[in-house]
């Protein structure tokens, strides 16, 4: 199987954390989706006529496009591609733009999971951030997403604000459990280079939340979770039973997927390819791009990295299937010292993260990963 995704970089305002390539420039959005559909069109062979499983507009903010222009691109999907049945069609939306009208034309046209980019529920915290929904917007998206009949959504929010206190987090997580949804995507606020947020960082305007406290929110999160049901499935997120992301799922397990879009990436199973960050340079021609050619030593960093951070773990009878046996032997060489102190488990062929584990994640993978 296979997945699409669409990258929507149109945004009415930009915040400061935000390191995806985006513009606030709003003319040109019909002109886009014709690009869109026309790179459809010309690249209908990459993914070799394997049934698509998930579509996913991501973005920027695939909600500030008007419903014909998201329909447009959708048809011709289902028009060029083997699309499944039961697909997953997830579009990620701003909470101010979720309209009742926009909800009900969205189920219409098969959108069927909804990924609200809420962040978090203290309207402060929001202002800061530059986000342009409020608390009381971000819970009524839900609510009438609910009463529109979605019955698959996820919510994005974000922990380690500068100052944040352990009992306001405790609140955020608190609000979105109150709001019985299906997902939940937790992340620590990072600081991307480039943005707002690192220049303000770099010039001593604010300081980072210390490492102890962040953890401690972490450690909150994952026992809120599992108290209430949710499986946690990859580090930074949660699903109620048969409500895990099945398009995001496709990356960490290193199916196919094409990238459509400025900025968009693909991958063939071997190879990756990246569209520039321009909107011009792309609606030119979309058949431009860079290509990155990676070596079996890269496929192999790449399937640990991507296997331990699911609760699925690494497969080891898959990894050699994948890479040899002397990649097997290299990897459970350098996971003996995390197996011994209990920050790794080893069941049948199965390697996974413990909950010690979970802390130290990067540091354990880094270790995993090949050296020369």
């Amino acid at each position: 199987m296979a997945g699409i995704y669409l990258h929507i970089p149109f945004c009415k305002s930009r915040c400061i954390y935000c390191g995806f390539f985006s513009t606030t420039s709003l003319q040109r959005r019909h002109d886009y989706v014709s690009a869109v559909v026309e790179e459809l069109h010309l690249r209908s062979n990459f993914l070799a006529n394997a049934p698509i499983d998930t579509i996913y507009f991501g973005g920027g903010t695939p909600s500030q496009l008007p419903p014909a222009e998201l329909e447009r691109m959708l048809h011709a999907i289902y028009h060029i591609y083997n699309v499944r049945e039961n697909a997953e069609v997830t579009i990620e939306g701003n909470p101010d733009d979720m309209t009742p009208a926009l909800l009900h034309r969205l189920l219409q046209m098969g959108v069927n999971r909804l990924s609200l980019g809420v962040q978090t529920f203290d309207d402060a915290r929001l202002h800061f951030l530059h986000r342009r929904h409020t608390a009381a917007q971000a819970i009524q998206a839900v609510r009438d997403a609910q009463k529109a009949g979605f019955t698959n959504i996820s919510i994005d929010l974000m922990f380690g604000f500068p100052n944040q206190m352990l009992n306001q987090w405790k609140q955020d997580v608190q609000t979105a459990l109150s709001l019985q949804i299906q997902h939940l995507s937790a992340y620590s606020l990072m600081y991307e280079e480039g943005t707002p947020l690192e220049r303000m960082l770099t010039d001593g305007v604010l300081s980072e939340l210390d490492d102890e406290m962040s953890l401690q929110m972490y450690e909150y999160l994952l026992d809120a979770l599992s108290g209430a049901g949710y499986e946690h499935y990859e580090l930074s997120n949660f699903a109620l039973p048969g409500m895990r992301s099945r398009h995001n799922s496709s990356y960490w397990h290193g199916v196919p997927y094409l990238g459509v879009g400025a900025g968009a990436h693909s991958y063939d199973g071997h190879n990756r390819y990246h569209h520039l960050d321009s909107l011009s340079h792309y609606m030119d021609n979309v058949l431009s791009w860079e290509t990155e050619h990676l070596t079996e030593q890269e496929r192999y960093d790449e399937y640990v990295f991507t296997s331990l951070r699911t609760s699925d773990g690494l497969n080891l009878t898959d990894l050699e299937r994948r890479f040899g046996n002397s990649f097997k032997k290299y990897c459970l060489q350098n996971a003996q010292k995390h197996l011994k102190a209990g920050f790794l488990s080893l069941a049948g062929d199965i390697i996974c993260l413990t909950r010690r584990g979970l802390f130290i994640s990067n540091e354990i993978m880094s270790d995993l990963m090949w050296v020369d």
